[in-house]
This record gives C-alpha cells, structure tokens and sequence, in this order.
C-alpha cells in the first residue's frame, strides 16, 4: 500500500518541484560560493598575470562628400573596414620604416566609428612609445588615402563633365553654322526649322555653362573635404589601472562564477532527485516526519539555547515512545551515523531513569563503538553480544539503512523504528527502497525524524491517506503464533507529536 499511494502522488505530481529545486539549490550553496569565489580570484589573477598590452589611441575627423543629416553611420563604417585593409597598414608600415607583414600588422589595430565623422584608431605595441608612434603612423596613412580618393574621384568627375561641355560646343558650333548659312526658301517649312535652331542653340548654351559651373564647384569642392579630413586628437598612450582592471575583472569572474555555479547546483539537484522537503521525504519513506533537529556536530563547542531546546523535547519525544512499545524500537540512520548514535544515547539516558538501558550498535562506522565509556552512561553492546542482553533490559537499537545494509539484521535491533534521515542525503529511489524492504522485514515505521532540515520548508510532513502511512491511532499489528499454536494480535503505539524546529518555532 505504501508503494502504491506514493506512486500515484508521485504521478500526479509536476515534472519539476520548482519549490524543491530553490530548497535543492539554496542548500548547496557551498558549491555555488565556491564556484562565484574561483570565479572572482580567476578575474583578479587574469589582471594581475595577464596585463593589457601597452596601447596608444589617435582620433581622425572624416569629412564626406555624401554627408547626410539622417545618415545611420554607414559612411564611417565604411572608413571603418578601409582602415582594416593591407593598403593603409602597409603604408603605415613603409612610413615606420618596418619590415612587418602587414597582416600580423593588422591584427594589433583596430578602428572605432565614434560618431558619423569621427573615427577612433586603437593601436597595441610592445611599449607605449612605439604604440603612439603606430596609431599616428596609421591615422595620417588613412588621412593621406581618404584625401587622395577624394581627389582623385574630383578630379574625374571634372574631366567627365568637361567632356561633356566640349562635345557639347561642338555641337553648338554646328548649330551656329547652320542658322548662318540661312533658310533656303521663305516657306512655313523653313520658319520652324530656323526657330528649332535657335531653340537648341539657346539649350545647348545653357548646358554648356552648367556643367562648366559644375566642373568648377567639383574642383573647388575638394580643398574643403580636404581641409575637413585632419587628426583631431594627436596619438597618446593609454594608462592601465591595475587596481581598476583588478576589481572589473573580478566582477565578471564573480558574476560568471555564480552564473555557473547555481546552474550547476539547479542541475544537479534534478538529476540527483534527493528530496529535501519534509512532504516528499515523508511520502517517499510511506511515514510522517515526527520530529526535525539541527545537524549533530561532531565536536559542539556551542550550540544555541533554542537548538538545546528542541534537542531536548526531541528526546522526551522519542523517549515516550519507546516506553509506549510494546517491542524493542530502533533507530535507522541514513546519511547522519553521527546524529543518529548522538540521539540514541540521549533518548538511553532518558530511559536509564527507569530501569537499565542497554544501546544495541549496529552502525557499520565507530560512531558508538569508538566513543569513551563515561561515568553514568548506558552501556553499548554490539549486535552480537545483543543475544546476552538479559529480558528485563531495555533494549534500544542503532543501525542503517543506507547503501550495503544487511536488510535481515534489522530485525534483531528492534520490532519497530524510527528513521533517522538527513534532508537531501538519500534519493528518492533509494528511500522507495527503504520503505520496501522495511515492510518485507514487517518492520513498521513509528516516524520520520528529519535532521538538518530547511529552516524556511513550510510544507506538512504528516500523511493523511492510510492508517499504514499515517499512524494516527493504534494501528493493528499483524498476527503473530504466541508459542502455544494460538495467534495473538498487537496494536501499535500512537507516535509522539512532531518536535518543530528551533527556528520554525522562532518564527
């Protein structure tokens, strides 16, 4: 039944939690500090390793025939990409008196359309001297191209122009030689042949002195686009701040590495699929969460009045519990072996008030085994020596259910459990197949208690859907032989409230 009504929550619920994943990501976030702090120490080691090449930059006023109040910068782009030709490096080169490739050459410029007439010419070098001495080098290449096109372009148009008006006299000289020589008759014929003349005469002398003035104006045109087309900004090396160039780059690492790490910490939250809410732990183990506290340090030094607080109510808890069961109860950890052993004896030393209390160890590591004997403490046998243990000692088990376990153990710790779980630790696979083999074990689960949960989880951990997921009562026990041949049938205890979190309860 477990498995079933988990199946068909599962199903019904969406392909991604978005709640879930903020709660995944939020708590890894060790891994995306980590990751946005390389980011901000690669930046400040690429400014400090790496410095900018020594650089120099001039500025060029491009004046245009075709100037345009609503020109969109193609004019300069233009200027652009003919800076970026082997004609103009080439030329700066011969004026530098460099035997360079002009290709490499090129690699180590670049221009800038600031405005529609104003270009910027970046140039790198291996000194800030010879940087200035290459971007003046380019800026007057360019200036001495740009002014010989214009020149040139004048120049042709004047002499199309010219040969137009010349052909055009000659033909003038034919009219005039024809209205010279005077109609041959006095007819209609002859009086609109001459007016023909004459009209031509007069448009041919109109186009004669119009492209003469165009002639001129496109000669004159081109001292003042000349004179337009100058260096405005003499070349000047460019000074680099360490300490700017340190802070800017750290900030890129720092927001790439953020970028990067959360991306990595969202991703591998959905593939990992480990759940952390305190809803889906509790329906993928098939039990309500009953209790929550803080992660168990190893070594406290400290530890907040709230936090003693709920790890003592968590003790009275379990405690209660364990005296109400009819049966040996155990505690399964699954991610926090150290929580687990720190809980147990606790919850040992609460029930030791009222009888001796033997901590059966089944943990595989040294969390209980390797801890000093101290005065007052209950005693710790291991699973082996759990056969010696007399009746009339209460018996509290620790044990496992992670990856390895040996299922059939689990049941000389104790008739029932209660499962230990770190948030986040086991995926939901793994807990399906803990609620599995636990029932196959006929081991029923009293409760959930989750350690290190998220302070700002606000979703229910208590199931609502069977008496077998959500012991709200006494649930039947299955039939057991009493020895005699007779079957005798036994109801579990009611679990203990859910303990809430300091922090929850803070709040």
């Amino acid at each position: 039944m477990t498995t079933s009504t988990t199946s068909q929550s599962s199903a019904a619920a969406p392909l991604i939690d978005l709640q879930a994943l903020v709660v995944a990501v939020r708590r890894r976030r060790r891994l995306w500090c980590l990751v946005a702090l390389l980011g901000l120490l690669a930046g400040v080691a690429v400014a400090v390793l790496r410095p900018p090449s020594p650089s120099a930059v001039t500025k060029v006023l491009v004046a245009h025939q075709e100037d345009q109040p609503n020109d969109t910068g193609t004019l300069i782009r233009t200027d652009v990409e003919l800076l970026r030709t082997t004609r103009i490096a080439s030329e700066a080169l011969r004026s530098l008196k460099s035997r360079e490739n002009p290709e490499d050459f090129m690699a180590d410029y670049r221009g800038t359309g600031v405005t529609n007439n104003l270009l910027r010419i970046d140039v790198t070098a291996d000194s800030d001297q010879e940087a200035a001495a290459r971007a003046g080098a380019l800026a007057d290449a360019f200036v001495a191209d740009h002014v010989r096109r214009m020149r040139e372009r004048a120049k042709a148009e004047a002499k199309a122009l010219l040969d137009q008006r010349d052909r055009m006299r000659e033909e003038l000289v034919q009219v005039n030689g024809e209205i010279g020589d005077g109609p041959a008759g006095s007819g209609p014929k002859e009086s609109a042949r001459t007016e023909t003349l004459f009209a031509r005469r007069a448009e041919l002398t109109t186009r004669i002195a119009d492209f003469g003035q165009r002639a001129e104006e496109a000669r004159v045109g081109t001292p003042r686009l000349v004179a337009g087309t100058q260096v405005v900004d003499a070349p000047r090396a460019v000074r680099h701040s360490l300490p700017k160039a340190a802070v800017t780059n750290a900030g890129i690492g720092l927001v790439l590495g953020l970028v990067l790490g959360l991306a990595v910490a969202a991703v591998g939250s959905v593939v990992a699929d480990r759940p952390v809410l305190r809803r889906d732990v509790a329906a993928n183990l098939g039990a309500s969460v009953i209790a929550e506290l803080r992660h168990v340090p190893r070594r406290p030094v400290w530890q907040l009045p709230r936090t003693r607080a709920a790890r003592a109510r968590l003790t009275t808890t379990l405690a209660r519990t364990v005296r109400g069961s009819s049966e040996p109860v155990s505690l399964l950890e699954l991610g926090c072996a150290h929580s687990a052993s720190t809980i147990a004896l606790d919850v040992a030393e609460e029930l030791a008030a009222q009888g001796p209390v033997v901590v059966v160890d089944g943990l595989p590591g040294p969390q209980l085994a390797g801890r000093r004997p101290q005065p007052g403490a209950p005693d710790v046998v291991s699973g082996e020596g759990a056969a010696t243990v007399p009746h009339e000692v209460r018996r509290l088990g620790v044990g496992s259910v992670g990856p390895g376990t040996a299922w059939t153990d689990l049941r000389f710790l104790g008739g029932q459990a209660v499962l230990v779980v770190r948030a986040g630790h086991g995926s939901a696979a793994w807990l399906h197949t803990v609620a599995r083999q636990l029932a196959d074990l006929d081991i029923p689960v009293l409760g959930v208690v989750l350690i290190d949960p998220d302070p700002r989880d606000r979703t229910d951990g208590t199931l609502w859907d069977g008496p077998h997921t959500a012991l709200r009562g006494p649930a039947p026990r299955p039939a057991r032989h009493n020895g005699r041949g007779l079957l005798r049938t036994e109801r579990s205890p009611v679990p203990a409230a859910r303990v809430p979190d300091s922090d929850q309860e803070a709040r």
